[in-house]
């Protein structure tokens, strides 16, 4: 059944009216009777409430008319007794404020019936296309969808939408989602023609990997439609990191995992509604960006300097000007003004303002720069001195030409409060902050966003074998995807050493266990047979049985340890990992994260993303390691976890690459 009597219902009925102002029973009837112009309204109430000059009726049985859409704002007690009578009825859709009941009963009557339900225990919907308001809270129009797992935080996301005057297009609290989805709501969006950009709040995705796919398949196409989407959840604390028998679940929290869904589909992830909010109108009333480059004028050294570091910190560029665009720029300044990014303008607003717009306009037409932000006091000289209003709205209009001429965003940084120069620079198509902070941060995020492409991959051809069996059977497995291994052969006794055809030195290994080191499972660096032997009959009498693995030692020079690992998260289903490998992996914590599969492209990609790179790319003299090699081994694991759903986990720790290529010396591959 399509969602559309939740979005343009011809009828509704509030059930549980109230006349007092303090409940939610009257908000809703309030905010129904808005749209009284649309649709037909009822109000439903056992006490006979009058809400606005309108009379209500003790049940939907005594409405003249069935309602499409019945809003349920009764005690827990009495929702299925009142569901049921409106399904009687032939009510299509069901907005379910109350909490605290049987959500799975609730749903199977509702889908047998035919007709579809919002909530339970959510705070309702607005819409400004149609007039709808069926929720707590009062709404400001705009272009700005929200649909929140968490009612409340949803409020908060709307009322910062409406300080910041961006408004809100469709709200929509899911509540347990019993019935209808955040899926399925995100889905509609795509169609909602007042709705420009989404922000979307969930403290899970779905239930299943399946799901979870499904719903970052809605989010790429949100973005298809022009309608980016920015995400919030929960999951970055300590608390919530997985706990698994590999270094891969340690290492990887469930917010990592969010964040590169969010890259998969074209998505980007928020920290905090404000910050959500702030990038939201970045996104509504600004250019989109097209690079990293940005050029910063201030009419504060101190600020202009600030500015720059957030920048840097927000992953911008501030890139020294050439020589031609300076003495561009010089021709507006004062002598000894700085003019090589930072601008400084010293003094020289004050004596014009004009040359605000001047100097922004010459650098976005210098070719140098993919955006402007200003910095610091303009948007305040007619808040400070009425006398100088006019001119500066003059100036917004010449900066707002500049910047559509242009096609780059230009972003204001003001002290000034909310002002009309403040609404004039919004209304001119730039993105304006009270904090650099917020300006440099929402600038940084939404590049990111228009930079990232999405990379949904489909699901490759399945393989049900069975997860193998101990180390020499992993080992064989990840070679299958061309992982390299040096030669090893499984040894019993002293015979089994001494008759093994490698070269030394040697590595043995008690291969079972998942972290040798601390039991003291790994011995390196044996010179011979009659070493590797002893060592063998040492580590058998303190381990007991097991599988015991003599392996060639890899000794090539300038080699950097990595950690590739790959598992299967609960909500979006095989992940892939890189970072810094070795016994101290955990202590680094240095790692990227992708949905898998993964190209080799990508995997290239999330080996540029660590903090190590510049020891894989040759440091004080050292020859760079073949990062060629360490990506194809990322992919080939990536590979390996999304072809097989018999594997839970799969880890090498370390990969030893050099300059000639990648060498695994460990395999763990655990089942489910």
């Amino acid at each position: 059944m399509s969602l559309g009597v939740f979005a343009d219902p011809r009828s509704v009925a509030v059930i549980g009216a109230s006349a007092d102002p303090a409940k939610w029973g009257h908000w809703l009837a309030r905010g129904a009777l808005r749209g009284a112009h649309r649709r037909t309204v009822h109000l439903v109430s056992r006490s006979g409430a009058v809400v606005d000059g309108v009379a209500s009726r003790p049940s939907l049985s005594d409405l003249p008319d069935t309602p499409e859409l019945a809003v349920l704002c009764v005690p827990p007690s009495s929702i299925e007794q009142v569901m049921g009578e409106g399904l009687e009825l032939g009510v299509r859709g069901f907005l379910a404020i109350t909490a605290g009941t049987e959500d799975a009963r609730l749903a199977a009557r509702v889908q047998a019936a035919g007709a579809r339900l919002v909530g339970p225990n959510c705070l309702g919907i607005y819409d400004a296309a149609t007039a709808l308001e069926l929720a707590w809270g009062n709404f400001t129009p705009g272009s700005l969808g929200i649909v929140s797992q968490s009612g409340q935080l949803g409020l908060e996301l709307a009322g910062l939408a409406g300080e910041a005057g961006i408004g809100v297009s469709r709200f929509v609290s899911v509540g347990n989602q019993a019935d209808v989805s955040a899926a399925e709501i995100l889905a509609d969006l795509a169609s909602h023609d007042l709705t420009r950009v989404v922000v979307v709040y969930l403290e899970s995705f779905g239930g299943s990997s399946t799901a979870g796919r499904a719903l970052l398949g809605t989010l790429q196409t949100l973005r298809e439609r022009g309608k980016p989407v920015v995400v919030l959840t929960v999951g970055a604390s300590e608390a919530s990191r997985a706990a698994a028998r590999s270094h891969t679940g340690a290492l990887t929290a469930s917010s990592d995992v969010v964040e590169a869904a969010c890259r998969a589909a074209g998505a980007i992830l928020a920290e905090t509604p404000a910050q959500a909010v702030d990038l939201a109108q970045m996104l509504l009333d600004g250019a989109r960006p097209v690079g990293r480059r940005v050029a910063v004028v201030g009419d504060s050294g101190g600020q202009g300097a600030l500015a720059a570091d957030t920048l840097a910190r927000a992953g911008l560029e501030v890139p020294r000007l050439s020589d031609a665009t300076v003495a561009a720029l010089g021709r507006t300044l004062p002598e000894g003004a700085g003019a090589r990014n930072p601008v400084d303008l010293a003094g020289a607003g004050e004596r014009d303002l004009t040359s605000y717009a001047t100097l922004v306009s010459t650098l976005l037409a210098s070719g140098e720069v993919d955006a402007v932000l200003l910095t610091g006091y303009f948007g305040s000289y007619g808040q400070d001195a009425p006398s100088l209003a006019a001119a500066e709205h003059r100036v917004i209009g010449m900066l707002g030409d500049a910047g559509r001429a242009a096609g780059l965003p230009v972003v204001v940084h003001t002290m000034g409060l909310d002002n009309p120069a403040v609404t004039a620079l919004r209304e001119q198509g730039m993105p304006t902050y009270h904090t650099i902070d917020a300006a440099g941060r929402s600038l940084g995020l939404a590049t990111e966003l228009a930079l990232r492409a999405p990379r949904l991959m489909g699901t490759p051809p399945q393989v049900t074998e069975g997860a193998p069996s101990g180390y020499l059977a992993a080992r064989a497995l990840l070679g299958e995807y061309g992982v390299a291994y040096p030669a090893a052969v499984a040894v019993r006794d002293r015979d089994d050493v001494l008759a093994a055809p490698l070269r030394p030195p040697y590595v043995l290994k008690a291969a079972w266990l998942e972290h040798k080191t601390e039991a003291a499972g790994v011995v390196v660096g044996l010179a011979g047979a009659a070493e590797a032997a002893e060592a063998l009959g040492a580590m058998t009498a303190r381990l007991g049985a097991g599988e015991y693995v003599l392996e060639e030692m890899d000794n090539r020079p300038h080699v950097a340890e990595l950690i590739v690992g790959a598992r299967r998260d609960p909500s979006f289903g095989p992940v892939v990992m890189v970072g810094a490998g070795g016994v101290n992996a955990e202590v680094y914590r240095d790692v990227a994260v992708e949905l898998a599969p993964v190209t080799e492209e990508v995997a290239m990609d999330m080996l540029r993303r660590l903090r190590i790179l510049p020891l894989l790319t040759g440091w004080r003299g050292r020859p760079a390691v073949s990062l060629e090699g360490a990506a194809a081994v990322v992919a080939a694991v990536s590979r390996l976890v999304a072809q097989r759903p018999g594997i839970e986990e799969c880890e090498i720790n370390p990969l030893r690459v050099g300059p000639g290529g990648a060498l695994a010396v460990d395999a763990l591959v655990v089942s489910r």
